[in-house]
């Protein structure tokens, strides 16, 4: 039997980020994808031009359907909107084994700059989500104030105290060459470095990575090397990455698959 990973997270009608991206991800990567939808989004290379939040009792009902029937090895949680829906989806999660990883992305803005997850829900995501992440995945943004490394390091270490036992500092949104991101967790501070392309395709980096982490955790990897596996997938995504409408392009998730065959 395949892996199974579980996406929860909201859906880009454009299909460069959201469930279409993490199942795209886990595919590429050796694992079987289901979905949970938390929201619907309008939305292309240009923004979001519109979103709507699914009723709990459905975003319940998706749950409950595929776990109790199909099972999970592994979880990624994504576009969650709401602090309501950040409640009901860390209730979800309170009811699987712990010993099934959960990947959290606490996605709160799109790459276009549009809000994805409502002002007040960020203190929920601390309190609820981040507590259940066996990896969370923050950029910059969503690390929140930062200004340094020293930051940077002190923002990781609060984020353990919260309860995630490792956090992964992403550096995408920095300037220069090279892309390091830094794996946080127990008396481990690793990191992993990729030389920047030259390409402004990049939607849906964030939640690919993430579900590239969950499909190795599922495949049995530990954490740091599901992290360097799904970095070296990502940044060939990105370095692949194409024009779509007229804005941001997304990464190319099928890019392992092109080159074989050429």
């Amino acid at each position: 039997m395949l892996p199974r990973v579980l996406t929860v997270a909201g859906s880009d009608s454009g299909g460069g980020a959201g469930i279409q991206a993490d199942l795209k991800a886990m595919l590429a990567n050796g694992v079987h994808g289901m979905s949970v939808l938390t929201a619907i989004t309008a939305q292309n290379s240009l923004g979001v031009q519109g979103a709507w939040e699914l009723p709990e009792e459905q975003v319940r009902a998706q749950f409950r359907s595929v776990v109790d029937d199909i099972g999970v090895d592994a979880v990624k949680t994504g576009m969650l909107a709401s602090a309501s829906m950040v409640r009901v989806v860390a209730s979800l999660l309170r009811t699987l084994p712990p010993s099934v990883p959960v990947v959290v992305d606490p996605v709160s803005v799109s790459k276009h700059g549009d809000a994805l997850l409502a002002a007040d829900a960020m203190d929920a995501v601390r309190s609820e989500i981040v507590p259940l992440a066996t990896v969370l995945t923050p950029n910059l943004t969503e690390l929140g104030p930062v200004s340094g490394v020293d930051d940077r390091e002190l923002a990781a270490e609060v984020l353990l105290e919260a309860g995630a036992k490792w956090v992964l500092v992403k550096g995408g949104h920095d300037d220069g060459p090279v892309a390091v991101d830094v794996l946080h967790g127990p008396g481990v501070r690793r990191e992993y470095s990729a030389p920047r392309h030259d390409n402004s395709h990049t939607h849906g980096t964030g939640c690919t990575l993430a579900s590239a982490i969950a499909s190795y955790l599922a495949r049995g990897y530990d954490v740091p090397a599901a992290v360097g596996a799904a970095k070296e997938y990502v940044t060939g995504a990105i370095a692949a990455g194409f024009a779509l409408g007229g804005g941001i392009g997304p990464v190319d998730h099928a890019w392992r698959f092109r080159g074989s065959s050429s």
